[in-house]
């Protein structure tokens, strides 16, 4: 089968923004997964991605045919400190493919050497890294979330140093942008108006159809990432690194690190074990994005208006929106998933996760435990409060408060099935040891994830008291 087309227009961009990323051929290339559904989605023929000429490319063992890969550049914020200098370090863009809704999505890929960006680095991924971000974005996506993709893991047959030697691999990585903050955060350190003006031009004509100017660009990025939030927090999502360089300016997830899903409910809960502080904990995830967006707007300043004031004030008066957008839109999730339609009840919503947090109930079995009872199914609610007084004062009100088409909106908002962070782990470990069923189970669980299957009900439970993943690791 012919390989897709692919072409380059990020080269058309301003030269600051990108340098030519060489090829660092692989020992042994060797297909450990591929995502047939995503490669139809692109027009991606199955024969060619399971391919040899698929696997020396998406490997980084053959250049494209379209030329030259390249290195993007971008800074960013790292956990409050500001880095004028990061961009692709392992990591090179192939180019673009037009997928068969016409929309173009851009291919990356992640572990294939060093870069003039790497600082040092090797350049190189683990498997398990690799792995992780492939079964959680393929997570994200079934459950509706915004989110970059993931097309193949190509082991290298090399080993990759980092706590211990690690199986090498190479992900491609699929997304309508990977465009972040820190891309503006660059141009906007060396003092290029006209670069932040040509970036912002190609990301409005790519992705938002209908805008125009720098002030509904900076109003779209806004409500994009206020309805993002929104919906990592309805499923108990932590992003665990949410730096400058790890926001996207077209509101799709990128950059599945130390990220995780929640099983005990906490709110002030971290899984990033370089997260000492708590900087990206659960309820300040919002915080953290109205942050980020704030250097953004610093970014597009000169564009904004001729006196610094009034862009300011331009600016200001933008970024205000952030906090109502999201507030609404976690509200309604959040009131769907209790099986409440009238917008006006959305102080129940903090009386029940305050429950949650009293009794530490497992977030997404307590929604999962509340729609089987909604459907008759005679599950008992006592596991998840504190006390049988604390479920009968909130069971009474929560009743009266349900709407007549509860169940429909429960099942739509409450998934059966999450990327449980014990099942992850367990899947990467069997993986590095050559047995990839286990990865393969939790995929068929969490592509489904609205769909309970008897024979994946393990699947549905919390970890047990050994089992439980306190920490993840970013994999760099």
């Amino acid at each position: 089968m012919p390989a897709p087309h692919i072409t380059q227009s990020y080269a058309a961009l301003p030269g600051i923004l990108h340098a030519p990323a060489a090829l660092l051929p692989v020992a042994s290339a060797q297909l450990i997964i591929a995502n047939d559904a995503l490669a139809a989605e692109l027009g991606i023929a199955r024969d060619w991605l399971h391919g040899p000429e698929a696997l020396a490319l998406l490997s980084g063992n053959a250049a494209a045919a379209h030329g030259q890969p390249l290195a993007m550049a971008y800074a960013g914020h790292q956990f409050g400190g500001f880095n004028p200098s990061l961009g692709d370090g392992r990591a090179m863009l192939l180019g673009d493919v037009a997928a068969a809704d016409g929309t173009r999505r851009e291919l990356h890929l992640k572990g294939t050497g060093r870069t003039v960006f790497s600082r040092g680095a090797d350049g190189r991924a683990t498997l398990s890294a690799m792995l992780r971000e492939y079964v959680v974005s393929e997570a994200m996506a079934a459950l509706g979330v915004p989110t970059t993709r993931s097309l193949a893991v190509v082991a290298t047959g090399e080993q990759v140093w980092r706590q211990r030697p690690e199986p090498g691999a190479v992900l491609t990585r699929v997304a309508t942008s990977h465009v972040r903050v820190g891309t503006f955060q660059y141009l906007a350190a060396r003092g290029d108006v006209a670069a932040v003006q040509s970036l912002m031009e190609h990301e409005i004509a790519r992705h938002m159809p209908g805008v125009s100017g720098p002030r509904a660009f900076l109003a779209q990025v806004i409500a994009r990432q206020a309805r993002l939030i929104a919906q990592w927090m309805s499923f108990g999502f932590i992003h665990g690194v949410m730096n400058t360089d790890n926001m996207q300016i077209a509101g799709e997830t990128i950059d599945y690190g130390p990220c995780a899903f929640m099983d005990g409910f906490d709110p002030q809960k971290v899984f990033s074990s370089i997260d000492d502080y708590g900087r990206y904990a659960y309820d300040k995830q919002p915080v953290v994005a109205l942050w980020n967006l704030t250097r953004l707007a610093e970014c597009l300043l000169p564009l904004l208006a001729e006196d610094k004031d009034a862009a300011v004030k331009i600016a200001e008066a933008k970024l205000a929106l952030f906090m109502p957008q999201f507030e609404a839109a976690f509200e309604r999730r959040m009131l769907a998933k209790l099986g409440i339609a009238d917008v006006a009840q959305a102080a129940f919503i903090t009386k029940t996760l305050q429950q949650m947090a009293n009794a530490r109930a497992d977030f997404t079995r307590f929604f999962t435990a509340l729609t089987r009872h909604v459907a008759g199914e005679g599950v008992d609610l006592a596991a998840h409060f504190t006390s049988p007084q604390a479920l009968a004062e909130w069971q009474a009100e929560w009743e009266s408060l349900r709407s007549a088409n509860a169940l429909a909106l429960m099942r739509a908002h409450n998934p059966v099935y999450i990327a449980r962070n014990h099942r992850v782990e367990a899947a990467l470990r069997a993986a590095e040891d050559g047995n990839l069923l286990p990865l393969h189970q939790l995929l068929l669980a969490v592509q489904k994830p609205f769909e309970a299957r008897a024979e994946l009900e393990a699947f549905e439970a919390a970890p047990g008291p050994q089992e439980e993943v306190l920490q993840t690791f970013c994999g760099t």
